[in-house]
């Protein structure tokens, strides 16, 4: 019945080649969509890890160890609270009660990490670094019985 005449096509084995091919791709397409899932889930939340949990599913896709992949689809689903609204609220107000236009932050005060330009420079510079150095502490006897 599947048996081919000689020198004809084997039309069993060309519908077989194509199911092959097909599913083949298609398992293909699945693996990379279930991988790729936890960073659709936080993608579309606007979740604030969207790209630990991005980096999570890479690692799992090329190291094939699964517990990246669990992580990164439990890490999807957590809700983080977004603390920059309002501490960024919080600074804007100490800003606001020190007289300091909001959003200008530290401008205009000096920076004690720059080294002072002028004439004052290296005397300015040795009392801000001797009052910030710890007192030495002078090491007694070196114990010789613990070699």
């Amino acid at each position: 019945m599947f048996i081919t005449a000689p020198g004809q096509t084997d039309v069993l084995m060309v519908v077989m080649a194509i199911v092959l091919g097909v599913s083949v791709i298609g398992f293909g397409v699945l693996y990379f969509r279930l991988h790729a899932l936890p960073e659709q889930i936080a993608h579309k939340g606007q979740k604030v890890q969207f790209e630990i949990v991005a980096l999570l599913c890479l690692i799992a896709l090329f190291t094939h160890m699964h517990i990246f992949w669990i992580a990164g689809l439990l890490l999807a689903f957590i809700e983080f609270p977004d603390f920059g609204g309002f501490l960024g609220r919080i600074a804007g107000s100490v800003e606001r009660m020190a007289g300091v236009k909001p959003g200008t932050g530290a401008y205009g005060v000096p920076d004690r990490a720059k080294p002072i330009h002028g004439a004052d420079a290296s005397h300015t510079e040795d009392e801000a670094s001797a009052s910030r150095k710890p007192p030495r502490v002078v090491a007694g006897r070196k114990e010789l019985d613990h070699a």
